[in-house]
């Protein structure tokens, strides 16, 4: 596995773990819910052996600005 793509699945773990561990809060967020789904997706349609799409990198850090937002509100 590349190595910027094991850093985007360790990122998205933690984004994942964030959801479900904060049911009331996340899952009523239906944005951050979606995004999040949005980068599992592309994670697992990518090409590990490449590096990350910019497409996957730009729902990762959509997902973790809408997490951040979210926790702050």
């Amino acid at each position: 596995m590349n190595e910027n793509f094991g850093e985007m699945k360790a990122r998205l773990r933690k984004l994942t773990e964030r959801l479900t561990g904060e049911p009331d809060r996340m899952l009523g967020n239906l944005e951050f819910a979606r995004a999040v789904s949005q980068a599992q997706r592309l994670l697992r349609d990518g090409d590990r052996t490449r590096e990350p799409s910019e497409a996957l990198r730009a729902a990762i850090d959509k997902a973790e600005l809408l997490g951040r937002s979210s926790r702050e509100g």
